[in-house]
């Protein structure tokens, strides 16, 4: 039996993924209906959107007191979002908070390929869809946030 049937068994919704000349893998996803491009990166902490993309996905920023870092050194002002709805494939999230910050020096790196991202699927979409990623086949895994809590109460 093979890893993607038996996710398949267990509720979880594959996702296919891109992996872009820089390794980087690209996503595809839908906040509040609109369509998007996302670098999936296990290293962020945090989902973030692009705050010059927000208006395109009508989400409404909230400016913050708090700083994010990245592998470099430089300070990014950080914005959240209200309440949007996620959705990656089949798989959603309704009603949840995102960062937001300006990714213009992202996008920038990513100009030589082609490339243009409105956000970065990160660590805590992760965490909450018990994600799975077999690099190999170019996917990844998320169970359906329902599974999980009907899961969770049952321990």
């Amino acid at each position: 039996m093979n890893l993607k049937k038996i996710l398949k068994e267990k509720g979880y919704q594959l996702i296919k993924l891109k992996t872009l000349p820089t390794g980087h893998h690209l996503i595809k996803a839908k906040i509040n209906g609109k369509k998007g491009k996302f670098i999936l990166d296990t290293g962020a902490s945090n989902t973030f959107i692009d705050t010059n993309k927000a208006k395109k996905f009508g989400a409404k920023l909230k400016v913050t007191d708090h700083k994010a870092t990245g592998a470099g050194t430089m300070e990014i002002d950080v914005q959240t979002t209200k309440k949007v709805d996620l959705k990656i494939g089949d798989w959603y999230l309704k009603k949840v908070k995102l960062v937001a910050i300006d990714m213009d020096h992202i996008n920038s790196a990513l100009e030589m390929f082609d490339v243009e991202v409105d956000g970065i699927i990160g660590a805590d979409i992760l965490q909450i869809g018990n994600g799975i990623i077999q690099y190999n086949k170019d996917l990844l895994f998320l169970q359906p946030v329902k599974i999980r809590k009907k899961n969770a109460k049952r321990k």
